[in-house]
């Protein structure tokens, strides 16, 4: 008599995925504060590694060497989480409300209540970046092209005041973009809510105030 052989367990890719994705997620919240604790020079991946519990081959899997780690990071940081930075700046539900908003005042409120966020969850790591690309090539290009991208989705939000005739007379798109790229500073958040202890409230009511004040027909 043959013995019914047990069933075999079907094959769940998307079981595997999911725990590939959770791995890597832990694996980018450990660099991120290893980063923020021991700066770029002072993280290394094998102590990275150690820190998340997995294998050194394992975060080589997750982002190519060091300065992609980083990379890495930082996108996750500024886009809310991996899932998020996966998805193309325009699709995040954040700047989907803005892009789709038709009041002008209102936009810019929305875009002013994205900022506390982003720097509460991107300013030390930012900070990092900063300090690492004067020696690593690499790095500076990353910085640089955040900078670029930064500049153009700020020229696209001016572009679409623009086009409702919501400049003040005399404003140019560019000029805008030059306006908003500056008030919504980095600098600007470090100074008001790290140095001066602000509220993100508060900081938020001010960006929004400055931003309605000074790029909007009365």
């Amino acid at each position: 008599m043959v013995e019914n052989a047990r069933p075999r367990r079907r094959y769940d890719a998307r079981l595997r995925t999911q725990r590939a994705a959770r791995t890597r997620e832990r694996i980018l919240e450990t660099a991120h504060r290893v980063f923020l604790e021991r700066g770029y020079a002072g993280a290394t991946i094998p102590s990275i590694a150690t820190q998340a519990s997995v294998a050194v081959e394992t975060v080589y899997r997750a982002a190519p060497g060091k300065a992609g780690l980083l990379a890495a990071v930082v996108d996750a940081a500024l886009a809310g989480g991996s899932e998020n930075a996966a998805l193309a700046v325009e699709a995040r539900p954040g700047i989907r409300r803005v892009i789709e908003e038709g009041d002008p005042v209102r936009k810019l409120q929305l875009y002013a209540a994205t900022q506390p966020g982003v720097y509460a969850r991107a300013a030390g790591i930012l900070r990092v970046l900063d300090e690492a690309a004067p020696s690593t090539p690499e790095l500076a290009d990353l910085r640089d092209g955040y900078a670029r991208r930064r500049l153009a989705g700020m020229r696209q939000l001016s572009s679409q005041l623009a086009d409702k005739g919501a400049l003040r007379a005399g404003l140019s798109p560019e000029r805008a973009a030059d306006i908003l790229v500056t008030v919504c500073a980095r600098a600007n958040y470090d100074s008001l809510v790290t140095e001066r202890g602000w509220p993100a409230t508060d900081y938020r009511e001010w960006l929004a105030d400055t931003l309605v004040r000074t790029l909007l027909e009365p």
